[in-house]
Parts: structure tokens; C-alpha cells; sequence
């Protein structure tokens, strides 16, 4: 019978594994910088100009939303995971960058099929900003939008970060730091991947379906990414429980499995209304940015559409909050306007102003009923990123088969929607929207198993480098943080969280000193 592999043996393989990485990395570093060439310069027209400056700028506000995020995620959790979920908003895009720029970009907008872009890695240059017949290049996609290719990437990594970061809030306060920085980077390729079959002129764009600033291809890509993290991690410790005999029932807090929901309150509501407030501003960037040109008709329609729809998000959350729990409540007001722009987002650029209002309360009040189904399904998400992103995004993308005007309606219609009729409601027939449905369901199902795939690959391998890999196997057990560290605060993770590393301290010896008692006593719970 083989011997069991010594802690020993096991740390001088990992520290070898670590320097044969390392030695590879920096292998592929030195190959591909000494052949890199330098872009061919150009003689800038003023529209160039004019076009670069506004998606820098429009770039910038969606790089700031990032503030936000953390912000809102860090202000919806407890006080003692703060450091830790604002470690998470602040890696991940860092690692989104190196991502994206190794392989995302070219995954998404490199020439290929109609499934994933073959070329473009490491971000090769091209004839930019050259457009139509006169590009020459690797992203043919991208050819219309007469800005330098650095513009292009810059924006568009901007959105990859942001599909990165949903997933963060939406297992906090659980998850270990270093599954959560590799899925992150594993989930920027699954992004780009179904990026390319919708603005990368893949089979999806082909076929008619339609989302202008990222409904699907951002938000619900992030959402059902963050659900499937949900559902393997399992709830945080103490959210569910039974109900004691004296504990008093009312269907608002109990599951469908007949168990009490437990609330686990913000610890800092001014914060994630202050993060509410950066996300909606930077959301005029990420709509209108979306143009990739300074079309000045474009834009304003767009920005005035994306505020409409956030307010009335916030609108429509209040309001049915309100229903449910008797009292206004502010964090249904911060995710209701989040709601109304994730919902107005696939749209924006082909509805009018009434029908933005109409999809942003809608939004709102899905949110609401999300939240509460999810919870009641002992679905724990800690900051409501899966009704936000998810259900909204699926329900913005829906909207775009709905309530797109007829293309004649606008001057910009002919380049970004690219269609011969409009939605359900205003003459285009239902081919629009079932377009809209095989898109979502094709993306959701592929973000899913290639999540679930990813999620559980990353648990094994950590199962695999513990010194805990002589226990069974268990994906939820590999993926989380350990239950006293959960207890304490993961924030004991950190080296700024050193008073909490003496509370853990003092936590573990009590429950030493209460389980001797227990069999000092013979007491059973």
C-alpha cells in the first residue's frame, strides 16, 4: 500500500510547481516582446479626435463604477468581511486587464467564426482608426468605429472588468480569496467568448439578436455566473435555520423549505448609497460610451434614457418594497436603480423615452419579487447581484424585442441596430423577440455549465494542494473558508485584520473549552 504523501513532500512540489510556472511566464514574456512591433502612425482628422476623446472619457466614468461596486458590496455586508470584499472589487480588475489583454480581447473581437475570435491576442496592432474598406487588421468587427485600437481596447476592458466584479458581492462573506481571484480570471474568457457571438459578428449578431450596451452580454453573463457560485458555495452560516417552539412564524420569513430566514443587516448603508450614486453616474458612461463615436444626437437620447430608466427602477423597488414590508426600505431603493439601468441597458439606444420609463419600473419591481423568491429558496445572496443583473439583464434584453422602435425612428438606428424592423409593440412582429429568447437562453445555459465547470475544476484543485486531501471530497467545503474563520470575519484573512485575528484566537479556544465540557458533563445539544 502506498505511503501517504509527507506536509513536506507536499509544499516542495507546490514551491517547484511554482518556480516551473514562473520560469514559463516569463519564457512567454521575452518571445513576445521581442517581436511586437509598433503600431503604424497616423495623422489624426478631427473627428478621430473628437470620437477618442469621448470614449476615453465615457471609458474613464465605466472604470469608476468599479468605486462603486465596491462601495455597494462593501456597505451591504457585515462590518468584519469589509476589508475582504473591497480586497476582492479592487484585484479583480487587475486581473480582468491581464486577462483580457492576453487572450479576452482577441477571444471577442479577433477575426475567427462565428463562435470565438481566433486572433488579436496580446493586442497586435492594426490600421486603426482607418474604417470600411481602408482597415486593415485582426478586428474586423471593431472596423466601423474610427477611434486608435488602444481606445477600443481600453473601453471594452472597462466592460470585461464590470462582468468580473458582479460575481464578487454575490458570494461574499464566504468564499476564500484565492478561488474567488482565479475564477474571476476564468470568468473574463467565458465573457469574451459570448461577447464574440454577440458584437463580435458572431452567430448570435447574425441571426438578429440585439443588446447595445451589455444587458446580456455583461450583466446576465455575470449574474448567472454568480448564481451558479451561489448555489455551490451554499448559504452563509446562520442565514437559515429552523424555527425554535417559542419563535413566532409569518410567511414573510420563512423559506419554502419551512425554515427561518435570518436577516443579516448592512453594516453601512451610507456607503452603498454613495457606491448607488458613482454606478448611476458611471452608467451614463456605459450607455452612451457604447456608441463609439461622438454622435451627439446619439448620445443625448441615450443618456436621458438611461437616467429615466434608473429612476424609475428606484421608483417601482420603493413602492413594492414598501408592499412587502409594510416600511420604505433604502437598500430596495440604491438595488431599484441599479434595476432600472441594468434593465434599460440592452434597449437604450432604440426606445423612446415612455417606453424607458416603463421598462426601468418594471425592472424595479422585479427586483423586488427576485430578491424575495431567491431568498425564500434559501438562496443566499448577500448585495441582491443576481436579481439585479440577472433577471433585470434577462429582462432588458426582452425589452429589446418588445419596445424597439421601427429603425426609420432614428438617425443612429441604421448603425447600431442594423435591422429592418422593430420590436413587438410597435410593428416589427415577433421575430425580434424570439431572437431575443434564443439568445438568452443560449448564452445562459453556456455561462452556466461553463461556470459550474470552472467553479468546481478550481475546488479540486484546491482539495488537491491542502493539506486536507485525505478527507473526501466536497466542492462546497474546498471553495469556502473555514467555519470559525466564517464566524469571526474573513476579514482575519487580511494582514490589516489583526484584532480580529485575537478574536479568532479567543473564538477557537472557547469552542475547545465548550466541547470539553460537553464531554466532561455528557451535555448534548
Amino acid at each position: 500500500m502506498p505511503q501517504p504523501e509527507s506536509q513536506k513532500a507536499r509544499r516542495k512540489r507546490s514551491l517547484l510547481l511554482k518556480y516551473a510556472c514562473l520560469l514559463v511566464v516569463t519564457a512567454i514574456a521575452l518571445l513576445w516582446i521581442s517581436s511586437a512591433t509598433a503600431a503604424t502612425p497616423f495623422t489624426d482628422s478631427p473627428a478621430v479626435a473628437e470620437n477618442t476623446q469621448w470614449v476615453l472619457l465615457t471609458g474613464c466614468l465605466v472604470f469608476f463604477m468599479n468605486a462603486g461596486f465596491a462601495m455597494v458590496e462593501s456597505g451591504f455586508c457585515r462590518s468584519a468581511n469589509a476589508i475582504t470584499v473591497l480586497a476582492k472589487n479592487l484585484i479583480v480588475f487587475a486581473i480582468a486587464t491581464v486577462a483580457y489583454w492576453v487572450l479576452g480581447f482577441g477571444f471577442m473581437f479577433g477575426d475567427g467564426n462565428d463562435f470565438i475570435g481566433t486572433n488579436g491576442f496580446l493586442l497586435p496592432p492594426d490600421l486603426s482608426p482607418l474604417t470600411g474598406k481602408d482597415y486593415q487588421g485582426v478586428f474586423n468587427s471593431l472596423k466601423w468605429a474610427a477611434i486608435p485600437l488602444t481606445a477600443k481596447f481600453f473601453f471594452q476592458l472597462t466592460f470585461a472588468g464590470t462582468a468580473a466584479t458582479i460575481v464578487s458581492g454575490a458570494v461574499a462573506e464566504r468564499i476564500k480569496f484565492s478561488a474567488f481571484m482565479t475564477f474571476s480570471f476564468l470568468l473574463v474568457l467565458t465573457y469574451s467568448i459570448t461577447g464574440h457571438w454577440i458584437w463580435g459578428g458572431g452567430f448570435l449578431y447574425k441571426l438578429g439578436f440585439r443588446d447595445f450596451a451589455g444587458s446580456t452580454v455583461v450583466h446576465s453573463v455575470g449574474g448567472w455566473a454568480a448564481l451558479m457560485g451561489i448555489l455551490l458555495l451554499q448559504p452563509r452560516l446562520g442565514k437559515y435555520r429552523r424555527f425554535n417552539p417559542d419563535d413566532k412564524r409569518t410567511w414573510r420569513d420563512t423559506t419554502f423549505y419551512g425554515k427561518k430566514i435570518i436577516s443579516m443587516p448592512a453594516h453601512n448603508l451610507s456607503s452603498a448609497t454613495l457606491g448607488c450614486f458613482i454606478l448611476w453616474l458611471g452608467w451614463f458612461g456605459f450607455n452612451t460610451g457604447s456608441t463609439l463615436t461622438a454622435n451627439s444626437q446619439a448620445i443625448a437620447h441615450v443618456l436621458l434614457v438611461t437616467l429615466i430608466g434608473g429612476a424609475m427602477g428606484a421608483i417601482g423597488a420603493t413602492f413594492w418594497s414598501w408592499q412587502f414590508y409594510e416600511k420604505p426600505s433604502l437598500s430596495f431603493m440604491v438595488n431599484g436603480i441599479l434595476a432600472g439601468c441594468v434593465s434599460i441597458t440592452a434597449s437604450c439606444a432604440f426606445v423612446n423615452i415612455p417606453s424607458a420609463a416603463f421598462i426601468g419600473f418594471c425592472g424595479g419591481v422585479l427586483v423586488v419579487y427576485a430578491a424575495i423568491f431567491l431568498n425564500k429558496c434559501q438562496i443566499d445572496d448577500p448585495v441582491g447581484a443576481v436579481p439585479v443583473h440577472l433577471v433585470c439583464g434577462i429582462w432588458g434584453t426582452l425589452a429589446v424585442g418588445l419596445f424597439s422602435q421601427d429603425p426609420s425612428s432614428y438617425s443612429w438606428s441604421k448603425q447600431f441596430f442594423n435591422l429592418d424592423k422593430g420590436g413587438l409593440f410597435f410593428g416589427g412582429g415577433i421575430n425580434l423577440l424570439l431572437t431575443q429568447i434564443f439568445g438568452i437562453v443560449v448564452v445562459g445555459v453556456f455561462t452556466f455549465l461553463f461556470s459550474a465547470i470552472a467553479w468546481i475544476g478550481i475546488s479540486y484543485l484546491i482539495y488537491a494542494v491542502s493539506d486536507t486531501s485525505g478527507a473526501d471530497f466536497n466542492v462546497s467545503k474546498s471553495l469556502r473558508v473555514f467555519p470559525q474563520e466564517e464566524v469571526v470575519g474573513l476579514d482575519s484573512l487580511f494582514a490589516e485584520g489583526n484584532n480580529i485575528k485575537r478574536l479568532k484566537r479567543e473564538y477557537i479556544q472557547a469552542q475547545r473549552q465548550r466541547r470539553s465540557w460537553e464531554r466532561k458533563y455528557n451535555i448534548r445539544e
